[in-house]
């Protein structure tokens, strides 16, 4: 009989530490590609201050700029002066691809700033602005991101996302 009971609770024990092991495993997955995903997004210049669970494509699916609309609160964490919105705005309109989709009926709706901090020696933060974020939209469904370089003072990129939706009766 009490070989019995032993069994059990061997079985019970060996069940136990099965699940316990597969949970560390699949924890130790799920945090490393979270660390990977964000540091990703440190090294391309999204210093926000806001870490994201697998850049939010596993969870939330594709729609990324409705929920950058979302997150605008994040963002609204640093204050941005009217000064420095110019500033971006001047670089951004003085390139020709930019100035074609403002052209187009594009509108800039938001600038936001990607902003470096170093800690010194002594413990100090010195933060700087070193590139920015225009956002663009266009009646709702068409909508621009520009990446401005605020060292060169040049735009360095521009991605244009453009939604069609077609309505069956």
């Amino acid at each position: 009989m009490i070989e019995d009971v032993m069994d059990i609770d061997r079985r019970k024990a060996v069940v136990l530490l099965s699940v316990v092991a597969v949970a560390a495993i699949m924890g130790s997955i799920v945090m490393t590609a979270y660390s990977a995903d964000n540091e990703e997004r440190a090294r391309a210049g999204a210093n926000d201050g806001c870490a994201r669970w697998f850049g939010r494509r596993m969870m939330a699916g594709t729609n990324g700029w409705q929920r950058m609309k979302r997150e605008q609160r994040c963002h609204r964490l640093v204050e941005v002066s009217d000064e420095f919105k110019e500033n971006v705005t001047d670089i951004a309109k003085g390139d020709e691809d930019v100035q074609d989709l403002l052209d187009d009926g594009y509108n800039i709706i938001e600038v936001r700033p990607i902003f470096k901090a170093v800690v010194e020696g002594d413990g100090s933060v010195k933060a700087r602005a070193t590139d920015a974020v225009v956002l663009l939209e266009k009646d709702e469904t068409s909508h621009a991101t520009v990446w401005v370089d605020l060292d060169e003072a040049k735009v360095t990129k521009i991605v244009v996302l453009t939604r069609t939706v077609i309505e069956k009766p």
